[in-house]
């Protein structure tokens, strides 16, 4: 059985999962244990049920740690590329500025 893990919440449609890891063994009711690569090696590979989903679907759709740039730490940066929108919003003493990035 493979499964993809729980990454990070970072905006509406950013990836929420990544990897598409073999399950070793069931651990408790709760936990299982993953099969994760040499570059994950850090990583606990025990997880809770809440951080995994079955995978079931195209393997194409599953986004590769490389191209996130997952650090050592298990941090990612994102880097802006252009301003799309700015709107000002007024409030009853000051004004708040929100910027869409892409």
């Amino acid at each position: 059985m493979k499964g993809v893990m729980r990454f990070g919440k970072k905006g509406k449609l950013s990836p929420r999962y990544i990897g598409l890891y073999r399950i070793l063994r069931w651990i408790r009711q709760v936990a299982y244990e993953l099969e994760l690569p040499q570059e994950l090696a850090t990583v606990h590979p025990v997880f809770h049920v809440s951080m995994l989903k079955k995978f079931m679907g195209d393997p194409s759709l599953v986004v590769p740690t490389d191209i996130i740039g997952v650090k050592d730490i298990l941090s990612y940066e994102e880097i802006p590329v252009a301003i799309l929108d700015r709107q000002i919003r007024k409030l009853r003493t000051k004004k708040i500025a929100s910027v869409k990035v892409l």
